[in-house]
């Protein structure tokens, strides 16, 4: 039942029993991590996958578990995608587009964190460029073809309670540059964004929702150095065991995935349409109370509607697109 789903199932726990044969999905990032493993288990339980990834030469090597565990119509394709290039994101949309074939999920999983101060090519901050305006533009421009029944998957994070987004200094105009920081508007402009793109397409039968994948060891942390890693661990096992918690442990990646693929193929639409998810369920609201940086819960603003009408505004003002 998928009311017993926890922090330690599995995407081939979660999707026991699935069919997804016929059913199109774009998965972007797949060229290590999460990304492999959510386009595998989809694959293998029959769904055709569209895997985006920035170094194509890199995703097919990666890629290689994915077509060999692939069963009951299911595959792969793949599609050049950089999201740190409005251009080259564009280009991806158009490629989507003029092959008309809908999607029945989308998942935005790319991303980076922690990254040192830079820009993306179209000079926004990398972390906010990367993880949330490359994204958003991809989506909007191939929403047509998210099928009705269809729904978006953001990867978010429990990162997103060190900031919300700032809509008016995005590329730290106004502050100084803290990659945790950057990392948190980013991952609550990720929810965010899943909350005003469901309002906004629930009508037609799409819905769309955050999860955080909880800590896994990937690629995506390759700028957090050895020393600053031991600090954060060493720091969240003594809160933890402040409140008499065990010690942290990591998620392997199919406990990472399955998330994302429980939100996407199996938990019912109305239960996770514009709402935060992780360890297999819907979370609740944090206000108050101890907060370690493992703990289950939102922040509210992320979850804030009017919050999310201003970003998606603020988004398109700063690509020059409307959707």
């Amino acid at each position: 039942m998928a009311d017993s789903f926890g922090a330690t199932s599995t995407t081939d726990e979660v999707l026991a029993g699935v069919n997804l044969r016929g059913k199109r999905v774009l998965v972007t990032g797949v060229s290590a991590g999460l990304g492999v493993e959510t386009a595998r288990a989809l694959a293998a339980h029959g769904a055709q996958v569209v895997g985006a990834a920035r170094d194509l030469a890199k995703a097919e090597a990666a890629t290689a578990p994915v077509r060999a565990d692939a069963a009951n119509g299911g595959g792969i394709e793949l599609v050049e995608l950089d999201l740190a290039s409005l251009a080259s994101v564009r280009a991806a949309a158009d490629r989507l587009l003029d092959s008309g074939k809908p999607f029945d999920l989308v998942i935005a999983n790319a991303g980076v964190m922690a990254t040192p101060f830079g820009h993306t090519i179209d000079g926004f901050e990398t972390q906010i460029g990367t993880n949330h305006i490359g994204h958003f533009v991809l989506v909007n421009r191939i929403a047509p073809l998210i099928a009705s029944g269809g729904r978006l998957v953001n990867l978010a994070s429990s990162g997103h309670r060190y900031a919300d987004v700032d809509l008016d200094g995005p590329n730290f105009e106004r502050t100084p540059y803290d990659p945790r920081v950057a990392y948190g508007r980013s991952k609550t402009a990720n929810i965010l964004f899943a909350v005003e793109f469901d309002r906004r397409h629930r009508e037609r039968g799409v819905r769309a929702t955050a999860v955080h994948p909880g800590g896994i060891q990937t690629e995506l942390g390759r700028h957090v150095g050895e020393e600053t890693l031991n600090a954060m661990l060493a720091s969240i096992n003594a809160d933890l065991a402040k409140l008499g918690e065990p010690p942290f442990q990591w998620k392997t990646i199919p406990q990472g995935a399955a998330t994302s693929v429980w939100a996407g193929a199996v938990a019912r639409a109305d239960e996770v349409g514009g709402r935060y998810c992780e360890n297999c369920h819907v979370t609740t609201l944090i206000t108050d109370g101890v907060i370690t940086p493992v703990s289950e819960g939102v922040r509210p603003y992320a979850l804030d509607p009017e919050r999310a009408k201003a970003l998606w505004a603020k988004t398109e003002a700063w690509v020059g697109e409307s959707f």
